[in-house]
């Protein structure tokens, strides 16, 4: 038999929004009896997986609701392709849908055209609103003010007032700001590399962002932040140089206040390394790096991502994508001939995982050899050099292009030091030589041939041959997920 029901939901508990019990009791009015009662508490309407909402979905599936009830719309969906499908389901099943509060009953002609407009302009306001959301984020940015979300390593969030006496957000220079002025200038020595710097950190105790220990990814992403810089007109030509729209007029670049980057990017994209369609703003708040040592890190992570690193390890080819499943750190190989282990480096150099790895990595190496091999027996032949040519074109195609943008630079802007453009050019120039020097290197290597007999390949081979088909490998205690780059 069948019975009329009703659901209510709340998010939250707030003042002006309606409890619970108060909309099955508006509910109860409108139907003029009992109801079954489905509820939720504490879930968003765009969440879909609510124990009442599903429960409820459930019974009208079974044929068991004759009519639901609701306050207002948006307590049974927030989605207008969601509503669509529910509401194919209800007329699938015969169920007619009550509005209490928008005052239309689904059983009628009117009531029917009047809930898809309601649900049209539902969708809309919600979109406007994370327009206008989205608008103000960019328009604080702009303006120089901290547009929103958590403070970067090295600041707090607090105001600062204008000149027209309006509080604004702002950054301000905390007690970690010795410590990211520090990561800069020993950065920036000669031997000095990202993985040695976050060990020597973490060995002095000196805690990270948001953990007790610091790793490259951490250490890169505060280096390439010009958040940081005391920008000056060589920061803005450095930006300008990598794509990015600079917002803020030249003589903004004051060698006192830092730059905040904002844009979207893709998730494939690392972020402060792809500029294009990037916005930079000087901010209101002072930065913490001289830019001339801004500038020389900045060079050094350029050249670091062009060069490259397939990993040094002697000890398997696999040596570089072995991550550590549960903690993301790399693994180590420990060998004592003829045996080889694998040991996660956050457990054993930074004391922070507990992960003990019975993986054996002779077989983990013979697995893989039987996928490569599988995989280059499916694949049309297609010589390596030309892949290689490609990689080495496009990268000098990218300083070409630096190059260009910096001339324009130039010329757009008659108080650009002359000096400092000739500087900018001879170090793409170095940049350039470099890269030539890497394809000449490539193109002296033996040549392999067309079709790779993987087994049969040397250490060195096998390992750049791994490097082009794997991404990473996760090992576990007692097992590894492969993910491919193919």
């Amino acid at each position: 038999m069948k019975f009329d029901a009703a659901y209510a939901r709340q998010s939250l508990l707030k003042k002006d929004s309606l409890s619970i019990s108060g909309q099955l009791d508006l509910c109860r009015k409108t139907a003029g009896g009992e109801l079954n009662v489905y509820k939720d508490a504490g879930y968003s309407g765009k969440n879909t997986k609510r124990p009442g909402f599903e429960r409820l979905l459930r019974d009208i599936k079974a044929d068991k609701v004759q009519k639901l009830y609701v306050y207002r719309l948006d307590r049974f969906s927030r989605s207008v392709a969601d509503f669509g499908r529910l509401w194919e389901m209800l007329q699938e099943h015969n169920v007619e849908f009550v509005s209490v509060n928008e005052n239309f009953d689904t059983s009628t002609p009117m009531g029917r055209a009047m809930l898809h407009i309601i649900m049209v302009f539902a969708q809309l306001e919600r979109e406007t609103t994370a327009e206008r959301v989205r608008d103000n984020y960019y328009r604080r940015a702009s303006l120089g003010s901290w547009p929103g979300g958590p403070a970067p390593y090295g600041f707090d969030i607090g105001r600062q007032q204008t000149s027209d006496g309006r509080s604004v957000p702002s950054l301000i220079v905390n007690e970690n700001a010795d410590i990211v002025l520090r990561i800069f200038e020993e950065y920036a020595v000669e031997g000095m590399s990202l993985g040695l710097l976050a060990r020597k950190l973490t060995g002095q105790g000196i805690h990270g962002p948001k953990r007790d220990t610091w790793d490259n990814v951490t250490l890169s992403r505060i280096l390439h932040n010009p958040t940081y810089a005391i920008a000056d007109e060589q920061v803005r030509l450095y930006l300008l140089g990598k794509g990015a729209n600079i917002t803020s007029p030249a003589e903004h670049f004051d060698g006192v206040h830092g730059v905040l980057l904002v844009g979207k990017r893709k998730a494939s994209d690392r972020k402060y390394t792809n500029l294009k369609d990037h916005s930079a703003s000087v901010m209101n708040s002072q930065g913490i790096v001289p830019s001339d040592l801004w500038l020389r890190c900045q060079l050094k992570l350029d050249s670091n991502r062009q060069l490259g690193n397939s990993g040094k390890g002697t000890y398997t080819w696999l040596s570089g994508l072995l991550k550590c499943a549960k903690c993301g750190y790399s693994l180590k190989v420990i060998s004592d001939k003829p045996h080889r282990w694998l040991a996660c480096s956050g457990r054993y150099n930074l004391s922070h995982c507990d992960a003990s790895i019975h993986v054996k990595l002779a077989e983990l190496e013979e697995i893989i050899t039987a996928e490569i091999t599988k995989m280059l027996d499916e694949c049309p032949s297609e010589s390596p050099e030309i892949q290689e040519n490609n990689l080495y074109s496009r990268q000098l195609e990218e300083i070409d292009r630096k190059a260009d943008r910096l001339i324009d630079a130039f010329a757009e802007s008659s108080d650009i030091p002359p000096a400092y453009l000739q500087r900018s050019l001879v170090r793409l120039e170095q940049e350039r030589q470099t890269i030539l020097e890497a394809r000449r290197r490539e193109q002296n290597r033996p040549v392999m041939p067309a079709v790779l007999d993987f087994p049969s390949l040397g250490f060195e081979e096998k390992k750049a041959v791994a490097a082009r088909f794997i991404r990473r490998i996760e090992v576990a205690e007692h097992s590894a997920e492969i993910i491919w780059n193919v």
